[in-house]
Order: C-alpha cells, then sequence, then structure tokens
C-alpha cells in the first residue's frame, strides 16, 4: 500500500468523531486476530514437521556439539 493512500486515510480517520474511531479500531484488531489465527496452525504445522525433520535434527546437533565446551565456562549458569 503506498504512503499516500495511508496519509489520506489517516486525515479521514481523524475527522471521525472519537467514538467511530474507536469501532474503527475494533474493527481492525479483530481483522487481524482472525487473520494471525487462520495462519498460527499452517505456522505450528510447519514447525513441527522441522523438529521431526531427520536433517534438522542432525543440524541441530552438530550445533549442540559445536556450543558443548562454551557450556563448562558457567556464563549462562544463574547463580
Amino acid at each position: 500500500m503506498n504512503a499516500s493512500l495511508i496519509e489520506r486515510m489517516e486525515i479521514e480517520i481523524s475527522q471521525l468523531a472519537l467514538s467511530d474511531q474507536l469501532w474503527l479500531l475494533e474493527r481492525l484488531i479483530q481483522r487481524i486476530r482472525k487473520r494471525t489465527l487462520r495462519t498460527r496452525p499452517a505456522l505450528e504445522t510447519q514447525l513441527a514437521a522441522m523438529a521431526y525433520d531427520p536433517n534438522m535434527q542432525r543440524e541441530l546437533k552438530a550445533i549442540e556439539a559445536e556450543f558443548a565446551t562454551t557450556e563448562a565456562d558457567g556464563l549462562g549458569v544463574n547463580g
């Protein structure tokens, strides 16, 4: 969306009564939440697939092995 359109929308919205601005804001929030909830299962499915992917597991084990020696330095320990 181009900036000039957004700027025009902002000007138009600022001319609305506060109650209408709040109503519009609520509608926008509802739309965003619906869109987020629709995409969340797809994202979770992709993350689960990555977690069970043998190549990903191998890579994570390699990274863990690479950093294993630094765990002994105590920097990550609380207390």
